[in-house]
């Protein structure tokens, strides 16, 4: 079976789980995040050399203050706890988007985690956050403009290494959870060519069986990248 090289995920769906469950949003973004423990498992058993996950966009500072903090709160907590293993079996954790406007403290977590696990050469894992797609763009073109490039010459290559994914492959793939059908943001330089895939299972009860199912109806596809 054809393996994708790089995955991109949109978790959509933990705060409608949570209602359709009675339950707070702030716990269906705790069960969201063990699906995303899952998944990882899943790429890195399947092959997969990178995943991208949508975990904070810039919209989601809109909304509630409690359940802002608790994402974040969330998100540093999850980070630490799992990474150990992670490190061990040789992952590299990368942090996408503008890490500015975080707190000192998430952002030395983040900054930590990446220094100890840049030499390793296992499975990359990206987490987008505080991330816009728009706003990385416009921040690639004025690192370009401070660096004084101002030629007509500037190429694809060029340009894509000044955005906030660095050197991170294009995704093959890109799955949206909970039945929208729209990236919301999501990449719109590196995912001209991806696959998309969208199903209508909200993020918490996505299966390990269904990413692979995914995975192996993209095995099945023609990509014929325009041509």
């Amino acid at each position: 079976m054809k393996i994708p090289n790089c995955v991109g995920i949109i978790m959509d769906g933990n705060r409608r789980w949570a209602k359709n469950k009675g339950l707070s949003p702030l716990k269906g973004h705790h069960a969201g995040a063990e699906t995303l423990k899952k998944i990882v498992r899943a790429g890195k058993d399947a092959g997969v050399g990178h995943m991208i996950f949508y975990t904070f966009s810039t919209e989601n500072w809109s909304r509630t203050p409690e359940e802002v903090s608790y994402l974040l709160n969330l998100i540093g907590e999850f980070v630490e706890r799992e990474f150990e293993e992670f490190h061990r079996e040789g992952g590299v954790v990368h942090f996408v988007g503008d890490m500015s406007r975080f707190s000192p403290k998430l952002q030395k977590i983040f900054y930590d985690i990446q220094e100890k696990s840049k030499n390793n050469t296992s499975l990359h894992i990206y987490f987008a956050l505080n991330y816009g797609g728009r706003e990385e763009i416009l921040s690639a073109v004025n690192k370009i403009i401070e660096k004084g490039h101002h030629t007509k010459n500037i190429t694809e290559e060029y340009f894509a290494k000044h955005l906030q994914t660095g050197d991170m492959p294009d995704p093959d793939i890109i799955i949206r959870t909970s039945g929208e059908m729209r990236l919301s943001g999501f990449l719109p330089w590196q995912s001209v060519y991806s696959e998309l895939f969208f199903t209508p299972t909200l993020w918490p009860d996505f299966s390990k069986e269904e990413f692979l199912k995914i995975l192996e109806e993209y095995g099945e596809r023609d990509r014929r990248h325009g041509k």
